[in-house]
C-alpha cells in the first residue's frame, strides 16, 4: 500500500440509509449504482482501511468456464497477509484515480484493469454479468469494503495468475468447489452459498 494511494469510497450511512443489510444485495441495483456514482469520493487508503464510517468500493470478479470456477490463494510472499491461506473466488482490487473516465462506469473500468493486471487469460469472455453488491461485517478487512460482484464466463479454460510468486490459482469443478471455499473467511463462502449454488 502506497501512503499516497487514494481509493474510491462512500459514506457508510449513505449506503445503509434505507436500512442495514448483509450478504448479496440483488434488488434496487440502479438505486445503489446512482448513489455510488453521485456520492462516492476518493480518500487516502491508509486512512479508510481502519475507518468504519467509510466503505471502500471494490469490483469482485468471479470467472467460470462451463462447470468450473477459478479460485486462487495468496502465498507467503503476498503483501496482503490478511487473506493468506484463504481460497478466494473473486479477483478484486481498489478503485483508483486512474480509473476515472467521464464516459465510462468507473467500477467497470476498475474491474477490467484489475482483470488485466492479475489474470493471463488465453480465451474470450463471452458474457459479463453484474450479480449484485456484497457486504460482510464478520471480519475487519471486509467490514470496511463493499464489493460489486461481476460474473465473467469464458470460452476457454486457459486461465492463470500473472504474479506466480504471490498467488496461485486453478479451475475447480462446481461439485468440488465447496471443500475449498465453504470454511474460508471473507466473501467466498457467501458467494458460493448465495449465488453459485443457486445457478441453474
Amino acid at each position: 500500500m502506497q501512503k499516497t494511494e487514494k481509493v474510491l469510497v462512500i459514506k457508510r450511512n449513505l449506503i445503509f440509509k434505507k436500512g442495514f443489510w448483509e450478504g448479496i444485495k440483488k434488488e434496487n441495483l440502479n438505486y445503489y449504482s446512482d448513489l455510488i456514482k453521485n456520492k462516492s469520493q476518493f480518500q487516502l487508503r491508509e486512512k479508510v482501511e481502519t475507518d468504519p464510517t467509510f466503505k471502500q468500493i471494490v469490483p469482485y470478479i468471479i470467472f467460470s468456464f462451463q462447470d468450473r470456477y477459478f479460485i486462487f490463494q495468496h502465498l507467503r510472499k503476498a503483501t496482503e497477509q490478511r487473506l493468506k491461506g484463504d481460497w478466494l473466488l473473486g479477483i478484486s482490487g481498489h478503485i483508483n484515480l486512474v480509473d476515472v473516465n467521464p464516459n465510462q462506469n468507473i467500477i467497470e473500468v476498475a474491474a477490467q484493469r484489475e482483470w488485466e493486471e492479475e489474470i493471463d487469460y488465453r480465451g474470450r469472455i463471452i458474457t459479463k454479468k453484474v450479480v449484485g453488491l456484497l457486504n460482510s461485517e464478520k471480519r475487519q478487512v471486509e467490514a470496511v469494503h463493499l464489493a460489486v460482484i461481476y460474473h465473467y464466463k469464458g470460452n476457454s479454460p486457459k486461465i492463470s495468475i500473472k504474479e506466480k510468486g504471490v498467488l496461485r490459482g486453478k479451475l475447480v469443478k462446481l461439485e468440488n468447489l465447496a471443500k475449498f471455499v465453504e470454511n474460508t473467511g471473507g466473501y467466498a463462502p457467501i458467494v458460493y452459498r448465495d449465488y453459485i449454488t443457486k445457478l441453474k
